[in-house]
């Protein structure tokens, strides 16, 4: 048997950004003098119910972004424009890796060549549900043609996850043997993590590599074998930029600036059968759960009318250490408190 009158110990879990300790003493839990394997039994509940608890189940971050092509294609920088130029539609996805879709230096899909020499869709919408099922991409971005060889081609309210914030996007420079304009793989988060407001990215054209045509009204040339997909630095291009691309962030879909994380919970320890919840400006409590050291459940509370403050009565909650657990339509937040 244990004599200390106090016995700590200290458990520490981590999880992707938490880190949890649970401290335990005999005196709190009521088990002074009992046996190690009684303690051990207790300890490892707690354990159990931090695993269960504490992992938040946040909201999906998610914002809105309007993302605009605009095509600068001109006598002067790319040799001439052909009679009808204009482009295909401005297609693309968001995705969680870089190059899911195409790389410079690597062989065009059928999706992407597919672009490039028809202005062909099909086979590259078929590639991106591929990878949503796979849970690599998050959506298939089907964005305008323009007609003529200068104008803008408008993504509007384009819905963006965290979890998804690369960006790729492809047109094919039409007519053309096998150009396409492509940005590939552009993150919408800067260094910090934080979503980008607003940035113009310079936009070029590059060789799908799976026609050999030189000009912009070359005739059909399959290259054998396919080459690797390369930036245009020759003519008629030259080198020079298509356009621009300008990716401005609007309203969030939904601005949580007040979260269960800001929720405090007192007294604690609880001594007169009651505990306060603080900080619940903005906050919509659906659920409130609390359990014992044991992972039982003492109580529940649901459509919860409230205000900034919560009182919770637990009159006949024995001494030792409960969890509470709160729930809106975002987010799950767990709290530890004692009660004497």
């Amino acid at each position: 048997s244990v004599t200390r009158a106090y016995l700590k110990k200290i458990y520490i879990f981590k999880y992707p950004k938490i880190l949890l300790m649970s401290e335990i003493t005999t005196q709190q839990l009521g088990i002074n003098r009992c046996s190690y394997m009684a303690k051990a039994k207790i300890a490892f509940t707690l354990c159990l119910l931090s695993f269960l608890f504490v992992t938040p189940c946040m909201g999906q971050a998610t914002v809105t972004y309007d993302i605009t092509f605009k095509s600068i294609w001109n006598t002067n920088d790319h040799t001439t424009v052909p009679s009808g130029a204009h482009w295909s539609k401005l297609v693309g996805a968001t995705h969680k890796t870089a190059n899911t879709f195409l790389q410079t230096g690597s062989l065009a899909t059928t999706g992407i060549k597919n672009v490039a020499e028809f202005g062909s869709n099909t086979n590259f919408n078929t590639e991106v549900s591929n990878e949503i099922t796979t849970g690599e991409a998050d959506q298939y971005i089907n964005g305008p043609s323009l007609g003529s060889a200068t104008g803008d081609m408008l993504i509007a309210d384009l819905v963006v996850k965290k979890d998804f914030p690369l960006l790729t996007l492809i047109s094919m420079i039409a007519p053309s043997p096998d150009w396409i304009i492509n940005v590939n793989s552009h993150s919408l988060l800067d260094g910090n993590g934080n979503w980008k407001t607003s940035e113009v990215i310079d936009v070029f054209a590059y060789d799908a590599g799976t026609d050999s045509g030189a000009d912009y009204t070359s005739y059909n040339s399959v290259t054998n074998p396919f080459q690797a997909i390369s930036k245009i630095n020759g003519a008629p291009i030259n080198g020079n930029k298509m356009g621009t691309l300008t990716i401005t962030l609007k309203t969030p879909l939904f601005v949580n600036a007040h979260t269960l994380q800001q929720v405090k919970a007192y007294p604690n320890p609880v001594v007169n059968g009651k505990i306060n919840l603080i900080n619940l400006e903005g906050i919509s409590v659906s659920n409130l759960e609390i359990y014992n050291a044991s992972g039982s459940r003492i109580k529940t509370m649901s459509e919860i009318t409230h205000g900034s403050t919560l009182t919770v009565n637990i009159p006949d909650a024995a001494a030792g250490i409960y969890f509470i657990r709160l729930t809106d339509k975002n987010e799950d937040v767990i709290r530890k408190f004692l009660v004497r």
